[in-house]
């Protein structure tokens, strides 16, 4: 999304995978983007090897030993999708009592853009500010360990940004001519293990 951060109410990192989200989102906490942090994740078939308590459990797990403290961080444990990142976490800051006016989304770097319009569509009185690991694609795919992983789910996210508008799930946003054709290569060539169920 090309977001620059800045100071906003909360720090959201999107459950997931890759434990850079953590990384990231507590190096914005602790250079002041943001004085609360919540987590947010269950588990799913990606993560359940490498985080068997949960991704937000894990991602706190992280955080605190990179110097965040235990009282900064909200964790909501049962989000299994964008969808309900967003709004299980809504739920927790609103129950904890904080008022929230802009979030700080953070997520892996090719899911910026479905995070901004997922939580613009449901959550669409804050200001929403987006960021991530900020690595080149080569670095990521090492950083993972699995780029046939990493493709798969490229596909997956961009899919999404396609069908989920109409489902009512997320803002549109526009996709250029040249970024479908990629998608529709790269689906012919079987990288289709992240697509919704049903659409492959």
């Amino acid at each position: 999304m090309h977001h620059e951060p800045r100071a906003c109410s909360v720090v959201v990192g999107l459950g997931s995978h890759d434990l850079g989200v953590a990384d990231t989102t507590a190096g914005l906490y602790k250079q002041g983007f943001a004085s609360l942090i919540v987590f947010t994740g269950a588990s799913s078939p990606t993560s359940r090897e490498r985080m068997p308590r949960g991704e937000a459990v894990h991602y706190r797990e992280r955080a605190i030993d990179l110097g965040v403290p235990e009282s900064a961080i909200l964790v909501e444990p049962r989000a299994r999708n964008t969808g309900e990142n967003i709004t299980f976490s809504r739920v927790l800051l609103a129950d904890a009592g904080v008022v929230v006016s802009s979030v700080l989304v953070v997520s892996k770097p090719y899911e910026e853009r479905r995070a901004y319009a997922t939580t613009r569509k449901l959550w669409p009185d804050v200001e929403v500010v987006c960021a991530s690991t900020n690595l080149t694609y080569d670095a990521y795919a090492k950083s993972i360990g699995d780029e046939r992983l990493v493709i798969d789910m490229l596909v997956g996210a961009l899919q999404r940004l396609m069908i989920y508008p109409r489902a009512g799930y997320m803002i549109e946003q526009p996709i250029p001519a040249a970024v479908r054709s990629a998608f529709e290569r790269l689906r012919a060539d079987g990288f289709v293990s992240r697509l919704v169920p049903g659409t492959v």
